[in-house]
């Protein structure tokens, strides 16, 4: 459908637009709030970087078995109040960080969080595609684009908040109640009814068995989302250590590895949606793991400053749209009971995630991290021969 041929939505479709934006990005500034405060946790528990790092990786071990449940909770409970009300009730788990009083309560809220935050994630993603399906084109991309928004807000305010040295508890009571006001805020003007209410016959129809077929391409739709998450994760986890260690830049220089791709995949998902509506997801998927594999590919084979920035950037804005692509393809495929494709989509991204940087962290103790990061190029190539299970309507 051309731009000049769309037709305006209803008010309540804009209105439940703008809430679900605002979940998407509370949902993103929350956590990251933390992330700046971790060495001042790891002072004040008096922590190993072992101790800590095993804590952290409590919340994606909770996000793994309890996402597997979203689909249960959310058509007990319907998408719009999981999501909206599972921020308030994560904001208060946030704020607990505060108060532990060492590792294992620490983990033990991380493991908490974990799997709320996972439920959440698949509660919004389902919300965002029934306001999607009344907008009748592609909206999803920029509700991902609002999450690396409010990821970065996050951070910022963590930063200024240990730049002020305000401490911990006040730091994140002051997040949790601004988040938690602007979740029950958007609450207000999310869709209400049940979930699937705007679906289609002929999309939501036949979804009341499994079928063989349709698990073989929840298959292939899971590797897409984890080729999405390993390339996310080598920009996060081990741009900056390729750029000081292997490029021997200086610390400042070696952070825009990172900032690199989270600045182009932010841009690409505020902008993804027309470019979608205009060519096709499979299209735009398939060119972008290509973008993805050449960029990192040259920036490897040519290693310099500009060159592995320009290829974080390629990886970045290549895979954009790859995970709103599989969530959306996978909650609308035939042959699965309703929110199954969509809960297993988001549950193999977080196993991907899980299992990225231990993966290009032994692939470099073998030989080095820059044939490790190889791998983000593998996963734009197998991209670009996955995505053609996705459809390619405008």
């Amino acid at each position: 459908m051309s731009t000049a041929t769309r037709i305006a939505p209803a008010r309540e479709a804009r209105l439940a637009r703008m809430a679900v934006a605002l979940v998407f990005l509370t949902n993103g500034a929350l956590y990251a709030n933390v992330v700046p405060r971790f060495p001042q946790l790891k002072a004040e528990l008096g922590l190993t970087n072992a101790a800590l790092g095993s804590a952290i990786a409590a919340m994606p071990l909770g996000a793994l078995i309890a996402g597997l449940f979203a689909a249960t909770v959310i058509r007990r409970f319907r998408s719009a109040r999981v999501a909206s009300i599972g921020i308030v009730l994560l904001a208060a788990l946030v704020f607990l960080l505060a108060f532990a009083p060492g590792v294992w309560a620490l983990g033990a809220v991380f493991f908490v969080a974990g799997a709320l935050d996972a439920i959440i994630d698949v509660a919004q993603n389902a919300h965002g595609l029934r306001v999607q399906r009344l907008y009748g084109r592609s909206i999803l991309n920029s509700l991902h684009g609002l999450w690396s928004v409010g990821a970065v807000l996050g951070g910022l305010m963590g930063s200024a908040a240990a730049g002020l040295a305000l401490s911990l508890p006040v730091h994140l009571g002051i997040s949790a109640v601004v988040f938690s006001l602007v979740a029950m805020f958007a609450f207000k003007f999310m869709l209400p009814g049940p979930d699937g209410a705007e679906a289609t016959s002929d999309s939501r129809g036949t979804k009341r068995a499994y079928s063989a077929h349709a698990v073989k391409i929840l298959a292939v739709l899971g590797v897409l989302a984890a080729c999405g998450a390993l390339v996310e994760d080598a920009g996060s986890s081990w741009g900056a250590l390729y750029l000081r260690n292997e490029l021997l830049t200086s610390a400042a220089v070696a952070g825009l590895a990172f900032v690199a791709l989270q600045v182009a995949m932010t841009f690409g998902r505020l902008t993804g949606d027309r470019v979608v509506d205009r060519f096709g997801q499979r299209t735009v998927v398939v060119a972008g793991g290509a973008l993805a594999a050449a960029g990192m590919g040259l920036a490897l084979a040519f290693p310099s400053v500009p060159m592995t920035l320009i290829g974080f950037a390629c990886a970045g804005l290549g895979t954009a749209t790859l995970v709103p692509a599989a969530m959306h393809s996978a909650d609308e495929l035939p042959g699965l009971p309703e929110g199954v494709g969509l809960t297993v989509s988001s549950w193999l991204l977080r196993a991907g995630f899980l299992l990225s940087a231990p993966l290009v962290g032994a692939v470099a103790d073998l030989s080095s991290l820059r044939v490790a990061l190889l791998t983000v190029v593998v996963a734009g190539v197998l991209t670009v021969i996955c995505a053609r299970v996705l459809p390619n309507r405008h």
